[in-house]
């Protein structure tokens, strides 16, 4: 760093970066239970210290995959802006993705505080003016608020955690979560 300004990166170390976060995107949004550091960076085609180089730790590793998917759903918004019907499959979609990308919940649970915070924050203010959009044209109900959200992710977690892993049950009662909470927020058309 020459003066408080950082040189942007090489080329290669930006590519290794992108590999890493890619792979580790990849194995953390599985089913899979727990994925380990090294079956990344072998992922990723890198060596280890490369890895380790990019990413201190598994946390800052997290950090990096939860931001790639904010980005995802950033742009699954945008994408589509002019459609308020799409709400209603945008916020599915993210309710899933709670219950499908569990190695990476439980890695994002284990973040700090005022890490997690600002993810959450930034996907309620990601989420709000859809809603709004939603409300707008009659297919949410009018007294939900974007912080309601947050409660409907608390929900969702709550049944996947209550439930024993490896069982059917979970996949089963978040789905049936899901489907309930959904109907308790849309208006049928």
């Amino acid at each position: 760093m020459l003066y408080g300004v950082q040189a942007p990166r090489r080329r290669d170390a930006q590519r290794n970066r992108d590999a890493i976060v890619r792979a580790a995107c990849d194995l953390m949004t599985s089913e899979r239970s727990a994925v380990g550091m090294p079956e990344i960076a072998r992922r990723a085609g890198v060596g280890q210290a490369t890895l380790y180089r990019h990413f201190p730790d598994r946390y800052a590793l997290t950090a990096a995959v939860i931001g790639l998917q904010v980005d995802r759903l950033a742009a699954c918004v945008a994408a589509t802006s002019q459609q308020p019907a799409a709400f209603r499959s945008i916020l599915d979609a993210v309710l899933r993705s709670q219950v499908t990308m569990r190695p990476l919940v439980r890695l994002a649970r284990r973040l700090e505080p005022a890490v997690q915070g600002r993810f959450l924050r930034r996907i309620v203010a990601l989420l709000a003016e859809p809603l709004r959009r939603a409300q707008e044209h009659g297919y949410v109900r009018r007294d939900l608020e974007p912080g309601d959200l947050v409660l409907i992710f608390t929900m969702v977690e709550g049944v996947l955690e209550g439930t024993l892993d490896g069982a059917a049950q979970p996949q089963a009662a978040a789905d049936r979560t899901i489907d309930l909470a959904l109907d308790g927020v849309f208006r049928s058309h």
